[in-house]
């Protein structure tokens, strides 16, 4: 948006009823964000306005209470704590910038996002488990199974997955890598490691399609309509769930990020640290990566039982 378009979308503000989308459109020019971050600026802003509109409140009159409701209104809808924080964060960035443009008053300012329990959601597989996803996929076809052999052996997400182009694989002091653009960023700065176990798989997939060349998506659409082309993070997370609901896992709790969960898990089964997990990971908080010490405790809990040593007592 040019200079002008900007003082002139922000201009429309002053006036006694501005609409939705004047406010957010003025809002969105002056952010110095992504792309990706003004698309959910736009529509959480829009759901947070709808709803507004929808109890018949009016816009220069909402107070601070009106959006504490809003939040409890989200929770209630069945929203995750983790989604309606977005919401949240958003009406607190629109405030932040009224108050900044002298527009009004702050009312979101200090509004917290709610907290969320500090474990995952997804569920990791067993050893034994991992294997028969492994055993079902192979059945199914060479890239199939390099790609559900890649995410366990590297922990990688989905999306990064997708960005994942030929001409990445290479060599960092003799070992193969595969460069990896991770979650928010823009340039593939960081690496996994391809042992024998991802890469070989891999290269068999690769092995088996007609003249490939290196800038090419290291997994492409067999599909009559994309064939050749780039995979979707859709694409992959539906392999992956079609692998799991075949080998009886057929719940909310395990999806394509529950093998993300799985290479954190049987690094620190195998006795890794957590910093061997985190670097794995590319987790950037520490954190994030000490919430795995939980599950490895919680499969010891029920490994040993204490409670079943007290049946010698009552039998």
């Amino acid at each position: 948006m040019k200079k002008a378009e900007i003082v002139r979308s922000r201009a429309t503000i002053t006036k006694a009823h501005p609409t939705k989308d004047q406010i957010i459109g003025a809002f969105l020019a002056s952010q110095d964000v992504r792309a990706s971050t003004k698309y959910r600026y736009n529509s959480t802003l829009k759901q947070f306005f709808n709803w507004i509109e929808a109890r018949g409140h009016n816009l220069q009159e909402i107070t601070r209470i009106e959006i504490l409701q809003y939040k409890e209104d989200l929770l209630a809808s069945g929203m995750s704590s983790l989604t309606v924080g977005s919401y949240i964060t958003s009406v607190r960035r629109l405030y932040d910038w009224v108050e900044a443009n002298r527009m009004g008053p702050n009312i979101a300012k200090g509004i917290k996002s709610p907290k969320r329990k500090q474990q995952f959601r997804k569920q990791h597989l067993t050893e034994t488990q991992g294997r028969d996803l492994l055993g079902y996929c192979r059945e199914r076809g060479l890239r199939d199974y390099a790609i559900i052999s890649l995410l366990l052996h590297t922990g990688l997400r989905t999306i990064e997955v997708v960005r994942a182009n030929i001409e990445d694989i290479t060599f960092k002091m003799g070992k193969r890598v595969l460069l990896v653009q991770g979650k928010g960023r823009d340039e593939k700065d960081s690496f996994v490691i391809l042992t024998a176990g991802a890469y070989g798989p891999i290269e068999t997939y690769l092995n088996s399609r007609p003249r490939t060349k290196t800038g090419e998506p290291l997994f492409t659409s067999i599909s009559n309509n994309n064939q050749g082309e780039r995979l979707t993070t859709r694409t992959i997370s539906q392999i992956a769930k079609e692998g799991l609901r075949a080998i009886g896992l057929d719940s909310r709790e395990f999806s394509a990020h529950s093998l993300r969960h799985t290479t954190a898990v049987n690094i620190l089964r195998a006795g890794g640290t957590l910093e061997d997990a985190q670097g794995v990971l590319r987790h950037s908080n520490p954190a994030t990566t000490q919430i795995y010490t939980a599950t490895i405790k919680e499969e010891l809990r029920l490994q040993r039982a204490p409670e079943e040593l007290l049946d010698r007592f009552y039998n």
